[in-house]
């Protein structure tokens, strides 16, 4: 649970503001929808509030997940205008399957100098440290416990 809640708190309080207002305007135009026409035939008291509820709460917990979206790959150095596009247009949430499959690691700070890098780096692109273990032939990065570089063969 303490996860979940330090993965939420990445997203911004205008972001927040946002969700709010789509959840709001949902329950707005739906309440609006159900109550000011009042025909014959509308839909039973019981009903109209089951979609009250049952339309705004998933769209506005869409509209975080695509707030999450922005602010991880903000953090991850990521393009995320394009990722929160992705997200937002592709229909069924597809787009938001795709990021969680495509995203890149989260960034670090290099031991050297202190510069945010990419999770992916093995070397700091400002000071040229080394972020990780490399091997000595091919200059990969190699993972602890490997005892041969699975790129060239070297022995580690």
């Amino acid at each position: 649970m303490k996860r979940f809640k330090e993965e939420i708190g990445i997203i911004g309080p205008k972001a927040w503001l946002i969700v709010f207002l789509v959840w709001l305007a949902l329950t707005v135009a739906i309440i609006v929808l159900f109550t000011v026409a009042g025909k014959p035939g509308d839909p039973p008291f019981w009903a109209r509030v089951f979609l009250t509820i049952a339309i705004p709460v998933p769209l506005g917990a869409y509209a975080a997940l695509i707030a999450y979206v922005h602010a991880d790959a903000k953090r991850r150095q990521m393009r995320h205008v394009l990722w929160t596009l992705l997200a937002a247009l592709i229909p069924n949430a597809i787009g938001v399957l795709l990021y969680f499959i495509l995203r890149d690691p989260l960034a670090g700070a290099c031991g050297g100098c202190g510069a945010v890098v990419k999770g992916n780096f093995t070397f700091c692109p400002a000071c040229g440290a080394v972020l990780g273990s490399v091997c000595p032939q091919c200059r990969r990065t190699v993972e602890p416990g490997w005892t041969v570089c699975a790129f060239c063969g070297t022995k580690l």
